[in-house]
């Protein structure tokens, strides 16, 4: 349960001041502290969780006064998981109250229930859940080869599996075979979830798969790609970071 306010700005805490998808840390560290001490409004903050111990209180960037310097949370991925999931779903309360300050159903103005982790309307009383959008993500072998793709925002040359959201009516594995066949024209088999990890890009779930090699030639959807091959095990092209499920599917495929 969401509470507001119940730090009383005495015991120290861990803060997660959220601002889109960017998060406020101090020296690298996630800020741990009372609230007088780092001068943020206790009254606004809301607890999320407890981390060793202590109190994660979410606060967006809006609820406070001072001016502060804010880092991606993809720059974060180093920190330990449980923690990165913390700071993950501050972005995404986050994310919430700034995309869903209108009910959808009669217009009237929405604010946050503690009690149901929603945005409700103060005219209907509908409750609107934060929208979490279901992706896939897969790697694919073949005999000692990986199938990795490279987009057009990846720096640095990078690599990594073939992913895509979730279409109305279709199951993850028809997902998982129809994203495979339209971004590289490849067919897969033997479908097999492996693992999932939200990821507050804004809003995502990635649900991550294991797949074969069927039949067909890599040919990659330029609209969506810039690159697309087969690569062996031991000559990878540089490839998504430690701390993604992409690099956790591509270490553990090449590890089995």
């Amino acid at each position: 349960m969401l509470k507001k306010g119940n730090n009383k700005g005495s015991g120290k805490v861990f803060w997660c001041v959220v601002s889109g998808s960017d998060i406020w840390l101090v020296d690298d560290l996630l800020p741990f502290g009372t609230a007088s001490e780092l001068n943020l409004p206790d009254e606004q903050a809301v607890k999320i969780a407890s981390y060793q111990g202590h109190p994660v209180m979410w606060l967006n960037e809006a609820d406070i006064s001072i001016e502060l310097e804010f880092t991606s949370l993809r720059d974060c991925l180093q920190f330990p998981e449980a923690l990165f999931l913390l700071m993950s779903k501050a972005v995404q309360f986050g994310h919430m109250i700034q995309t869903q300050r209108f009910c959808s159903i009669c217009g009237g103005r929405n604010h946050l229930n503690l009690n149901q982790l929603a945005m409700q309307c103060s005219e209907c009383r509908t409750l609107h859940y934060p929208r979490i959008f279901p992706c896939i993500i897969v790697a694919v072998r073949k005999s000692n080869q990986i199938l990795l793709a490279q987009h057009p925002r990846h720096r640095n040359g990078m690599y990594t599996v073939i992913a895509g959201f979730l279409e109305v009516g279709e199951t993850l594995e028809q997902c998982v075979a129809r994203e495979v066949k339209e971004e590289t024209g490849i067919e897969v088999k033997n479908i097999e979830y492996f693992s999932s990890q939200p990821w507050a890009f804004p809003s995502s779930m990635m649900m991550a798969f294991f797949a074969d090699y069927h039949s067909g030639e890599v040919k990659p959807d330029y609209r969506e790609l810039s690159d697309a091959k087969w690569c062996d095990f031991d000559d990878l092209p540089p490839i998504a970071p430690k701390g993604t499920i992409a690099r956790e599917l591509i270490d553990t495929m090449i590890s089995q």
